[in-house]
């Protein structure tokens, strides 16, 4: 049986992966070497040029300013405070796609989470079905489900 422990140590995991991609994403985006990955549209206008033409040779391939690194994330609240056309005509329409989906998924699921752990888990968790079936065997996550809940209860 699953316990709130190994729910906890699944969600620790899973943020400090998602944390670790964000890391690595943010920091090959500013490698040199990668401009026509992450910056296609501006390659093709002339804004970046190819790193391989000019320069020193590590620095075609590796930034080497330190200021990069400490404001690698300065981009993501400029991108969703930017509006839609600008955004397609500064990032393309994959990059609008993305934040669209991302704030739609945030209006659903922030109210849902409100509500599940403002109502939902303090009447399951307080109620008391489980406790009182003697060969019943159960743990800590059985209590936050709807069977804790007796039938025809007023909750």
């Amino acid at each position: 049986m699953a316990s709130i422990q190994d729910i906890g140590f699944a969600a620790a995991i899973n943020i400090i992966s998602a944390f670790a991609f964000l890391v690595v994403f943010a920091i090959l985006r500013i490698q040199p070497i990668n401009d026509r990955v992450y910056f296609p549209k501006w390659y093709l206008k002339g804004i970046r040029g190819s790193p391989t033409i000019a320069g020193a040779f590590v620095s075609k391939f590796v930034n080497l300013q330190f200021e990069t690194y400490i404001r690698f994330l300065n981009w993501m609240p400029a991108a969703l405070r930017m509006p839609e056309s600008a955004l397609i005509d500064h990032a393309g329409l994959d990059s609008a796609v993305y934040i669209r989906i991302y704030l739609l998924g945030l209006k659903i699921f922030v109210p849902i989470t409100v509500l599940a752990f403002g109502v939902l888990v303090p009447v399951n968790w307080t109620g008391e079905t489980l406790e009182h079936d003697k060969d019943l065997t159960f743990s800590d996550i059985d209590k936050l489900s709807i069977s804790n809940v007796p039938s025809g209860s007023k909750r």
